[in-house]
């Protein structure tokens, strides 16, 4: 059973990394309430999930400038496990890992937000299963070529946003994508800023559906600056905030 932290422990990682994150966004000239901080929950149980938005409720009642944490799962099994325990707490939660097409019916019972539609199939699943009002998508571009990765390759990126934006009942947000594994700050800078790009050609496209397409997510613990840096709008920290995971 995994230990639920004590609150000042949440507290004291949550402060740590929004200092992180203000300080980037002071370095590339942006306000620091360009970036929202998403807690990446993977293997992370209900009870530390639910510590650890109390422990940002807590944070935001001493400062009502702070915007509310969001909550990442990457696995649907997970999202669906978690989610009676938490609805009480109505938290905004992304799906940031891989999304199955027979899984759809059950990751839109819990997620506000599917971050990682790569493909138009995907796409027009979610869209046909929606309810009555559209479901907030990313596209997931994989900017580091790496095999490993899921993801539109960058120069599929576009035309796949613009496939998506076609669609009643999805709503183009953003963009999403997972920097690469290097320890070159270069050349993870290069692939967050090629997610930028991407973004905005879909932007000035002037399409219809596109206006709105703004997150950038990207960014984790160990290169958050690098992404703030290029741009990004949605941070994905789990280890600084719940410590090193055990699966």
């Amino acid at each position: 059973m995994t230990d639920v932290p004590e609150r000042d422990v949440l507290v004291a990682r949550l402060t740590a990394v929004r200092e992180r994150i203000d300080r980037a966004a002071v370095a590339a000239g942006r306000a620091s309430g360009d970036v929202r901080l998403l807690l990446a929950t993977k293997t992370m149980p209900a009870t530390v999930i639910r510590a650890a938005l109390a422990a940002d409720a807590a944070m935001r009642a001493d400062d009502d400038r702070l915007a509310p944490v969001l909550i990442g799962e990457n696995r649907v099994q997970e999202l669906v496990a978690k989610g009676p325990d938490l609805v009480d707490l109505s938290p905004a939660t992304h799906l940031i890992g891989p999304l199955q097409s027979n899984k759809v019916n059950a990751a839109l019972r819990w997620a506000t937000c599917v971050e990682s539609v790569e493909s138009l199939d995907l796409a027009r699943r979610i869209a046909a299963r929606a309810g009555e009002r559209p479901v907030d998508v990313c596209v997931q571009v994989n900017v580091s070529g790496e095999p490993t990765k899921h993801g539109v390759p960058a120069e599929e990126a576009v035309d796949l946003a613009l496939g998506v934006v076609a669609l009643d009942g999805v709503r183009l947000v953003g963009f999403m994508t997972v920097g690469a594994h290097s320890t070159d700050d270069l050349v993870v800078r290069t692939g967050y800023a090629l997610l930028r790009q991407v973004r905005d050609r879909v932007l000035d496209s002037g399409a219809p559906g596109t206006a709105g397409a703004r997150e950038l997510s990207m960014g984790m613990s160990r290169d958050l600056e690098a992404a703030v840096a290029e741009g990004a709008t949605i941070v994905r920290v789990g280890t600084a905030v719940f410590g090193s995971r055990t699966a």
